[in-house]
This record gives structure tokens, C-alpha cells and sequence, in this order.
């Protein structure tokens, strides 16, 4: 199969293509390296096609989607403290540079896996959220998620094949700041003896989901059935932040306590996924748990792998 991965270079999109690459199929990626990195493909970078260019580019994705099984669409800019300052940034990578696939998947007739995001959710009304619960964005990085929900649906409307994940915190190797930053910069700070810093007091709870677990929900997505869906993907389990930092000193034997910062603005209280409705459309479900994770990390000294 011949695929394109947008972002390719980045935190998700390299384990996606790693992953279409160990199976054979035929990758083209398109990163403009503004977040990704090429040393994230560094395994696979004779095996596949590379751009550096950006999705705003529609002569380049013009080209380059003609006779092709599908498109991953991974890029986007992702810092919510960002997007605050760059609105108009945001809505053009994010919204038209997604509009800009979707048109041409209605032209050349490919199907659309795409990353959507928790923080459509804002704060949620309840817990585990389903994806039938309302949508209410605090920050403008989310709102630009949503409406690339709303081109999704009109896009179905009109022939395109289309699915939207909707990425809880995401962590494994190679994780950015922009995907579950919290936790990569408190296993940065433990690696060089230093307390973790809680933004705020520490009482909001995520739902953390691990990178190559995302990669495959993608996969499965994009080889399915399903023609059009929005799909949770997440753990159904969740820890605080302030229990996160103390899972962290403890597994580092090190004594301290961690530090408290302001609060984030834009930053959601609680996110737990219902993910019973990926389960059973696609027979997806999580296979690494946070906590071992970080204990593996930790007990092995691989904080490069952070």
C-alpha cells in the first residue's frame, strides 16, 4: 500500500511510519521540521521519501497524492501556551492545512486518518468522557482541533473516507514538549537531580497513552472498515499530576519533594477516555501502562529514550 505521513518526522508520525515501513508498504513523508526531527526516521531514511516542506504547500500534496491508498495527518502545531500568542498561525497549519488533504482526498479518492486531540473536550462534564460528550474548548489550540472535526464531518458528507483520533497525553521515546510535555520535562529534571515542577497544585488527572500504542490505532484506523468515525484513544486510567511527580521521585530513589509553579492558562482539570467505542469498531485497546514505563526508564537509567 502506498501511503503519505504528514509530520512524519515527528513524535507520533515517525512511530506510524516505522511501523508502514516494517510491513512493507510505500512511505512518503512531509515534514517541515518546524517541530519534527530527522533523526527520528534515521532508521528507516533509505526506505522511504522525504520532504521538507509543509502541508500549506498544495502543489507539493497536489503531486504527491496522486495514486495513493491513504493519508496519516499528523501535522499540526501543537503547544496550547502557543497558541495563545499565534491564533492566526494556528488556524492556517492546523485548519486550512487540513482542509487542504481533504480536498484532495475528495478529488483523488484516498482515505484520511488524522490527529485530533482530548482538548476538544475542554472540561469534561463527566468521566470517562465518550465521544458523544459536548465539545467545549478552553484554549485556541483546541479550537482549532474542532473545527478540523467540522471539516471531517463535512467531508464525509460528501464522499471522503475520514477518521479522527482523538489523542489523550501521549508519551514514550522521543516525546516532545508539545505531546504530554509534563512528563518528559519532570523525568529531565529527576535525570539531573532536581524536583519535579507542578504547574498549579498538582490536582489534575490525565489519561497518558503510549506513542507506539497511538501509532497502531492509527494503523488499524486507516486499514478498517470504517469510513468515517471520531475514536478516543486513550487508556481509561488516569493518575494526578502531583502522584505522577511522586512516582517519579520514588522510582528514582531520590529524596525530595516536588516544587509548585503558577497554573498554565488553558489547561484542562481532568481527561480519563471512555475507549470502549474504538474497542469495538476496530479492536483496538492499549497494550503499555504509564507507570511501568516510567519504572523501566528510571531503574535503567535510559533517559536518552526520553
Amino acid at each position: 500500500m502506498k501511503y503519505i505521513v504528514t509530520g512524519g518526522a515527528g513524535f507520533i508520525g515517525s512511530n506510524i511510519v516505522k511501523k508502514l515501513v516494517v510491513r512493507g508498504d510505500d512511505v512518503t513523508v512531509i515534514d517541515n521540521l518546524n517541530t519534527g526531527k530527522e533523526e527520528n526516521l534515521i532508521s528507516v531514511k533509505d526506505k522511504i521519501v522525504f520532504f521538507n516542506d509543509s502541508i500549506l504547500n498544495l502543489d507539493l500534496l497536489e503531486k504527491q497524492t496522486q495514486n495513493i491508498d491513504g493519508i496519516f495527518h499528523q501535522a499540526a502545531l501543537a503547544s496550547v501556551q502557543d497558541s495563545f500568542s499565534k491564533p492566526k498561525e494556528y488556524q492556517s497549519v492546523n485548519v486550512n492545512g487540513t482542509e487542504n488533504i481533504l480536498k484532495l482526498a475528495k478529488k483523488n479518492n484516498f482515505k484520511v486518518v488524522y490527529a485530533s486531540s482530548s482538548s476538544v473536550y475542554g472540561n469534561p462534564e463527566r468521566i470517562p468522557i465518550k465521544e458523544s460528550d459536548s465539545k467545549n474548548p478552553i484554549n485556541p489550540y483546541a479550537e482549532t482541533k474542532l473545527e478540523k472535526e467540522r471539516l471531517a464531518r463535512k467531508y464525509s458528507e460528501m464522499g471522503v473516507k475520514v477518521i479522527g483520533l482523538r489523542y489523550f497525553n501521549v508519551f514514550g521515546k522521543g516525546q516532545s514538549k508539545e505531546y504530554a510535555g509534563v512528563l518528559k520535562l519532570f523525568l529531565e529534571r529527576i535525570r539531573d537531580k532536581l524536583p519535579p515542577k507542578i504547574n498549579g497544585d498538582g490536582s489534575q488527572f490525565r489519561d497518558f497513552v503510549y506513542v507506539e500504542d497511538v501509532a497502531d490505532a492509527n494503523i488499524l484506523s486507516m486499514d478498517s472498515e470504517v469510513n468515517h468515525e471520531f475514536f478516543n484513544v486513550g487508556t481509561n486510567t488516569s493518575i494526578t499530576i502531583l502522584d505522577l511527580a511522586k512516582t517519579i521521585i520514588k522510582s528514582s530513589e531520590l529524596h525530595m519533594e516536588p516544587i509548585f509553579g503558577p497554573a498554565l492558562k488553558g489547561d484542562v482539570q481532568r481527561t480519563v477516555a471512555n475507549i470502549d467505542l474504538i474497542q469495538d469498531k476496530i479492536g483496538w485497546k492499549p497494550t503499555v501502562f504509564l507507570e511501568k514505563w516510567i519504572d523501566e526508564i528510571i531503574s535503567m537509567k535510559k533517559f536518552d529514550e526520553i
